[in-house]
């Protein structure tokens, strides 16, 4: 029997290809946008990035890119606190969403995120797709059907991606996975194949890296 929520298949090696090719080019940094009257031009197709403070978007997107400070990563939850626009060879732009749930942040700070986070997701016709990481060690929470129960009413297509796969073993990986798929069945929205990354091993990134070069 075929399970719900399969973790994806390696890319063929035409979209591999092409994954690769578009992520050995140019990626820049675009701006940091803090209100909705800040968003670059809705020109391109546009993939997102959300998780919970410190699931690791800064470090699967400077895995993608292939370099290390592409996104700023730090050890303090919440150090995000703008949406951040990255250029992917003039074609697509890659956006890092504020992390949500706990930051050490002040609470008015925290709410104004939110709010950001709430109408962007609502309100970008260019939006092709939203990659929702879940740390591996810890599965859904319930911070994540937050955000997930946004992209459902939103209507964005949402693809959930583990991040950190390579700090913990096999049997807590399955269990994981099990959690994470019963988790996913509460949420129309949700793109019906997994990922499973880890940005320090390189697992799953050509797999990331094909699905945007070929999206439409």
């Amino acid at each position: 029997m075929k399970l719900p929520f399969p973790i994806a298949e390696p890319p063929d090696p035409l979209a591999e290809e092409a994954g690769r090719k578009l992520f050995a080019g140019p990626v820049d940094f675009v701006k940091g946008v803090v209100a909705m009257d800040g968003l670059p031009p809705a020109d391109r197709l546009e993939v997102c990035f959300a998780g919970r403070s410190n699931v690791g978007k800064s470090s699967l997107i400077n895995a993608l890119a292939g370099r290390k400070a592409l996104a700023r990563t730090s050890n303090t939850p919440g150090r995000t606190q703008e949406i951040n626009f990255f250029d992917l060879g003039g074609r697509v732009y890659l956006v890092d969403l504020p992390g949500y749930g706990f930051a050490e942040a002040p609470k008015p700070v925290v709410a104004r995120w939110q709010e950001l986070l709430k109408a962007y997701l609502s309100g970008r016709q260019t939006l092709r797709r939203a990659f929702v990481l879940i740390d591996m060690r810890h599965g859904v929470k319930a911070v994540d059907h937050e955000i997930m129960d946004l992209l459902d009413r939103a209507a964005v297509t949402f693809q959930a991606v583990l991040t950190k796969a390579d700090k913990i073993g096999a049997g807590a990986r399955e269990k994981t996975l099990a959690q994470v798929r019963e988790a996913l069945n509460r949420h129309p929205a949700a793109y019906p194949e997994l990922l499973v990354t880890s940005s320090e091993k390189g697992e799953g990134i050509a797999a990331l890296r094909a699905i945007v070069a070929t999206m439409d």
